[in-house]
């Protein structure tokens, strides 16, 4: 399957793969409210990578009949979802850059512009959810505490691809990345919470999805995702 790489792609692909890990949550999250919770935010994630998707093709192809290699998403997004605490850090990191990157798009005059006008608002609430929870594990229990520590160290790693360049895509990623900084520094601070490597962007290890390399556990999710679609092609419900 030929892919031509562009924004809409590497963008769809981001919202797509996290959808997908918040769904997992599904029947597993700690109580009632929160499985909801993280329900509405994986469709809202579903919903930026059809629309996102649907600029780059055929977004069921795109989504069910790729290979590994060819999806461009960030590798911090395809992170399993571990303990509670682990999946809040990966939300917290990226939903903070996407609330950031949405609100520059929704100035421009791009194709991405109304998505991101429209997106920006549900973002900030997956942000403002993140951020919660942030300050209520950092700031409470001792448990809590080395658990959220322990997830915001692991997950910490894969945030320099964040502000890797995409080709096409015409935002200041130097400018969000410090203001990315600026915020997620403060809500770790307000949550007792520190970063082991600091806030410099040299002590980041920035991956490779936007290449399309991938973590081990993407595989397994990917053939998990895909595996109705493939088994039964062409199928019609």
């Amino acid at each position: 399957m030929n892919v031509t790489v562009t924004p809409a792609l590497a963008l769809g692909d981001d919202a797509l793969i996290l959808s997908h890990r918040l769904g997992e949550w599904a029947g597993h999250a700690p109580v009632l409210e929160e499985e909801v919770a993280l329900a509405n935010i994986a469709l809202d994630l579903l919903g930026q990578a059809r629309i996102l998707l649907s600029l780059a093709g055929d977004e069921d192809e795109l989504a069910y009949l790729r290979e590994e290699r060819q999806f461009r998403n960030l590798q911090l997004v395809e992170q399993p979802n571990g303990d509670f605490a682990h999946t809040i850090a990966r939300q917290l990191y990226f939903s903070t850059y996407q609330e950031l990157l949405f609100e520059h798009l929704a100035s421009g005059t791009g194709e991405l512009a109304p998505l991101a006008a429209k997106a920006v608002k549900e973002v900030a609430y997956h942000r403002d959810h993140a951020q919660q929870w942030t300050l209520r594990l950092g700031d409470g229990t001792d448990e809590s505490h080395a658990r959220m520590q322990r997830a915001v160290d692991a997950l910490w790693k894969f945030t320099g691809e964040l502000f890797e360049p995409v080709d096409g895509l015409d935002v200041p990623l130097p400018t969000l990345h410090d203001e990315w900084t600026t915020r997620i520094t403060a809500i770790l601070n307000r949550a007792t919470l520190t970063v082991s490597e600091g806030p410099q962007r040299g002590a980041w290890t920035a991956g490779a999805g936007r290449q399309g390399l991938h973590t081990e556990p993407f595989g397994r999710m990917l053939a998990e995702m895909q595996h109705l679609h493939r088994s039964h092609p062409g199928a019609a419900w």
